[in-house]
C-alpha cells in the first residue's frame, strides 16, 4: 500500500511540476525553466540528505557509472514535458507520457534490462495498455 501511495504522490508532483514549468518557460524559456527546476530539485534533495545523515553514500563507487547519469535525464524530461504541454495541453501530455512510461517499463520488465528481474507479461496486461492507448486517442479528439 505504501508503494501505491508514493506512486500517487509522485504522479501528482510530476503533473504539478509540468504545469509550473510550463508557466515558468512562458516567461523565461524552456531550458531556463529546466535549469531552475533541476537546481531547486538538487537543493531540496541535498538538504534532505543532510538531514537524514545517511551513510550509504560511501557505496557510490559500487554503482555502474551509466546509472549515475540518470539525473541528467531530468533536463530532457522537463524540456519534453513543458514543450508538450504548450503544444497539446496538460491532460493529453500527461496521458501520452504515462503511456510512454508504461510501454518502456513493459519492455524493461519483459527483457530484464538494467539488471531488473525478468518478468512474464500476460495478455491481460497487453490488453490493458491497448485500452489505455485507445483512451488517450479518444481523449485527444
Amino acid at each position: 500500500m505504501k508503494g501505491i501511495l508514493l506512486a500517487i504522490i509522485g504522479g501528482a508532483f510530476i503533473t504539478i511540476q509540468g504545469v509550473a514549468n510550463s508557466k515558468i518557460s512562458s516567461d523565461i524559456g524552456t531550458w531556463q525553466a529546466a535549469t531552475i527546476t533541476q537546481f531547486t530539485g538538487f537543493v531540496v534533495a541535498f538538504l534532505v540528505l543532510l538531514m537524514i545523515k545517511d551513510k550509504k553514500l560511501a557505496g557510490l563507487r559500487k554503482v555502474n557509472p551509466l546509472y549515475l547519469t540518470s539525473g541528467a535525464y531530468g533536463a530532457f524530461i522537463i524540456f519534453g514535458n513543458v514543450t508538450a504541454i504548450h503544444l497539446i495541453g496538460v491532460t493529453f501530455s500527461i496521458s501520452v507520457l504515462l503511456i510512454s512510461q508504461l510501454c518502456l517499463t513493459f519492455m524493461i520488465d519483459s527483457r530484464g534490462w538494467f539488471g531488473v528481474e525478468r518478468l512474464t507479461i500476460s495478455s491481460a496486461q497487453f490488453i490493458g495498455i491497448g485500452m489505455m492507448v485507445l483512451g488517450v486517442i479518444v481523449l485527444g479528439y
